[in-house]
């Protein structure tokens, strides 16, 4: 385990009393108040028995293309899944805090694991690491001398990050046996072979876990993140190490977007400044829009790629994927495990999904679209009362539709969200990856249609475009200011709030010579942290904000601007909260940013659709087709289809990962089947050995 989370477990436990835990606590597990003591027995027996012993383990190692054996067998899914072993992890129960309270939840326990418990994890769930030559290879204790910074009994050798996701992986993995139900809970029916953590958080008993913050680390990440101003790169490295790699993709893609649109920036100042009010000069910029957003995607994938190699999730295979705990149904045999699970009929799903979520889905955009006429209107009484008595205060009473209609856009996307959470789950997905698409599905089109079709009804039906670069203006700066508002300050009022009490009542009991909080407050003090819910709002924000760039900024060159500086009071702003509003979320160990980067390539067609439009329709270009406008709107289509045969074409030239890191996972292919060659040929030979 890496030295700085034992020297910070190492400290942690000074600040308690004898009867403290003895070992380095890394995850918090928290029951219900009412949970009955048997049941809190049973679970906290599954949780410390032992692993199955699955007798000799035969693995290949690739780097010296021998046989390994290992005596204890943690990585066969087949025994796990035969004998349904406990997790074999440490735990104890925290003790009451300072000036405890009857309020106080005293069913929240502390979870840990022995080093070679931790070793073996990282083995079960396929951990990547270096190698002393440089590769990055599945980690086995079978051959962890050949891994690089594997010392001595291998201390350092794994981050607190990684041990805590391998603390949930083992918890997720326990399952039932040949119990019924859970004792003292005869409601809560179990089945075998089915998580009992899942079904736990299903039915109420457990209420969260979730993972410590390592004090000290936390202070060196914030330090070089958010509390020093600066211009340099994120600690991209520093945040993987502490938060996973699904954190890290994030904020790498912030940062990678924020820096794209600098180009964009520069070339939309000058048209700003210099106030060129003919729309025919905006037409360069709306080239320019239609090989940026096709370029920035595409050198992404090879960046992205270059990190996920350099952390090791590249060619890690993906873990057989679990039912949601949400998941209900009538009880059968799943005909892949061969064990008892609840079975949904998927004709019953996609009836609730094209019968009653679809037509919800078009009643809500059918709604905004009667909304976003409203804005119109008063938009029109404005004017007409600006032109009547044109002065100041009427200028700027035009600003006032166009707020009011950011702000209810805002409203109706949270409103949204709410209501398409709810019918996700009502569809009852049975994987979380496919409840997660559909979700995401749902919220797009809501928001993209909710934030843009008042742009495309004022581009191409009204085709005002000074009012588009009004209309673009104000709900962009207004939608930002929203954001932070919503993102950054309440939250940080919020948790404040919640602080002030815990930290009141812990100075009345510490001394003036300690400088950090008890365990016992520390982790009560985190449980009532707010839980982060993931980086699906944060995506969310960035795909709105790269179509108000890609799609109209032609017409408001100064929205890069916005944008950039934007993003960079996001940077900070995340990273705040992340360190010091939420919980500390588990790690993610992602590939890349999954199935945004569809979302984000999708809207870069639209990109280049609208942008073809825009240059169709301004005067310039008309000036060409005087005859004919049917001759414009066919050549406007011919030159949009070459556009897209373009991006494509530009998508297949530019491999999505780098040649030399192709290179290196194909020679780990090669070295890999070499090896399992040898091992066939070695038993071939044994065999025969025998048979003689």
């Amino acid at each position: 385990m890496d030295r700085g989370a034992l020297g910070e477990g190492k400290m942690l436990q000074g600040s308690l009393d004898s009867s403290g835990p003895r070992f380095t606590p890394l995850v918090v597990v928290e029951l219900a108040s009412d949970t009955k003591e048997e049941a809190i027995a049973w679970i906290l027996s599954r949780i410390r028995d032992q692993q199955q012993n699955g007798g000799v383990h035969v693995g290949v190692d690739p780097l010296n293309s021998k046989i390994s054996f290992d005596c204890v067998f943690y990585h066969s899914v087949l025994l796990i899944l035969a004998f349904f072993p406990g997790a074999e992890l440490l735990v104890e129960q925290l003790g009451p805090g300072v000036g405890a309270q009857e309020k106080e939840n005293p069913n929240m326990f502390l979870v840990g694991a022995t080093r070679q418990r931790l070793l073996s994890g990282a083995e079960e769930v396929g951990l990547f690491k270096e190698c002393n030559d440089g590769s990055m290879r599945g980690f086995t204790c079978a051959n962890k001398h050949n891994f690089k910074d594997f010392e001595g009994d291998g201390d350092s050798f794994l981050n607190m990050a990684e041990c805590q996701y391998i603390i949930k992986h083992e918890l997720d993995t326990l399952r039932a046996k040949d119990e019924t139900h859970v004792p003292g809970h005869t409601q809560v029916k179990l089945y075998p072979g089915k998580s009992i953590i899942r079904r736990l958080q299903s039915k109420g008993i457990l209420i969260q876990i979730f993972p410590l913050h390592g004090q000290e680390e936390l202070k060196r990440l914030s330090f070089s993140w958010y509390k020093k101003v600066k211009l340099s790169f994120q600690p991209l490295d520093n945040i993987r190490h502490y938060y996973g790699e699904g954190q890290a993709l994030y904020f790498g893609f912030l940062e990678y977007f924020t820096f794209a649109l600098v180009p964009m920036a520069l070339i939309g100042v000058p048209y700003y400044l210099f106030d060129w009010e003919d729309y025919d000069k905006y037409v360069i910029f709306a080239v320019f829009n239609l090989v940026w957003c096709t370029v920035i995607l595409e050198l992404w994938k090879r960046f992205s790629a270059s990190l996920a190699y350099r952390w090791g999730t590249l060619s890690r295979k993906k873990a057989f994927e679990e039912p949601r705990p949400g998941f209900h149904g009538t009880l059968g045999f799943n005909p892949v495990t061969g064990r008892k699970e609840p079975l949904y009929p998927n004709a019953k799903r996609q009836l609730r999904v094209y019968l009653v979520s679809l037509p919800f889905v078009l009643l809500c955009l059918y709604l905004s679209l009667y909304i976003m006429m409203i804005y119109f209107q008063m938009e029109g009484w404005v004017l007409s009362f600006h032109d009547e008595e044109p002065t100041f205060w009427t200028g700027i009473l035009m600003f006032i539709p166009s707020i009011i209609y950011a702000v209810v856009i805002e409203i109706m996307n949270l409103i949204y969200r709410y209501a398409a959470e709810f019918l996700t789950e009502w569809e009852n997905h049975r994987l979380e990856s496919s409840y997660q698409n559909h979700l995401v599905l749902k919220v797009l089109v809501f928001n993209f249609f909710n934030c843009f079709a008042s742009l495309f009804y004022i581009a191409f039906v009204m085709q005002d475009m000074v009012l588009l670069r009004q209309s673009l203006a104000t709900l962009l700066i207004t939608s930002q200011i929203l954001n932070q508002f919503m993102e950054a300050f309440l939250p940080y009022w919020l948790q404040r709030r919640r602080n002030k009490k815990m930290i009141r009542k812990v100075q009345k009991r510490r001394t003036v010579e300690e400088k950090e909080l008890p365990l016992a407050e520390q982790v009560r003090l985190e449980a009532d942290m707010s839980t982060y819910l993931g980086t699906f709002d944060d995506y969310l924000e960035l795909f709105l904000l790269f179509g108000y760039v890609s799609l109209f900024s032609c017409t408001y060159p100064l929205a890069a601007v916005l944008v950039v500086l934007n993003n960079v009071t996001e940077v900070y702003s995340d990273a705040f909260k992340m360190c010091r509003v939420f919980k500390r979320p588990f790690s993610d160990p992602a590939a890349n940013i999954g199935v945004w980067q569809l979302a984000f390539e999708a809207m870069s067609v639209i990109a280049i659709v609208t942008n073809c439009a825009l240059i169709g329709m301004s005067p310039q270009v008309k000036a060409y087709f005087t005859e004919s406008e049917t001759q414009l709107i066919l050549w406007t289509v011919a030159i949009e289809h070459m556009l897209l045969a373009f991006k494509f074409i530009l998508t297949f030239l530019i491999p999505d990962v780098p040649k030399h890191i192709q290179i290196k996972l194909a020679r780990l292919e090669f070295e890999s089947l070499e090896a399992l060659k040898k091992k066939k040929m070695l038993e071939a030979s044994d065999l025969s050995k025998t048979m003689e």
